[in-house]
């Protein structure tokens, strides 16, 4: 298994996974489309041809990032490949200069693990009027904010 920047040719594969998440209510579905428009956000895990995990780290603002669409096949699930994405799109956060990065999940003990922390969704403005107005929980939304603030080496 092998994890790198996305290409175009595996964008189909990737609508197929995150949209079976969405399905589930677990994720904000994505068009074939905006996927294209945001390719380069984008880290695939390939497992013999297969994208069995995708993860992007979306620039929302000069100082702030998200990490979305985060999705493992199932029978891939708990062996790591989610950590190695999240770690993948935080590295490359630190080189774009970004000082936080945060995340709306279900899933908050698996960010708590990678090292970050609660936050109330009401200091995340940019991300509640963009893609959350898109999000059929739209304003009932039962997420939860985790951020992580990024050091810088020394």
């Amino acid at each position: 298994m092998k994890i790198r920047k996305a290409k175009i040719s595996d964008l189909r594969q990737v609508h197929k996974l995150v949209n079976e998440f969405a399905k589930r209510e677990a994720m904000i579905p994505r068009s074939l489309n905006e996927l294209y428009e945001t390719l380069r956000d984008f880290f695939v895990c390939e497992d013999k041809g297969i994208i069995c995990g995708a993860c992007a780290l979306h620039i929302m603002w000069e100082d702030l990032a998200e990490i979305r669409s985060l999705a493992v096949d199932k029978q891939y699930q708990k062996i790591g490949i989610g950590k190695n994405l999240v770690q993948h799109c935080l590295k490359e956060a630190k080189v774009l200069g970004l000082k936080k990065v945060f995340a709306l999940t279900y899933h908050p003990g698996f960010f708590k693990k990678i090292g970050f922390v609660d936050i109330n969704k009401s200091r995340l403005p940019q991300k509640i009027w963009g893609d959350c107005l898109r999000c059929p929980k739209f304003p009932e939304c039962d997420e939860h904010a985790v951020i992580i603030e990024l050091k810088d080496k020394k």
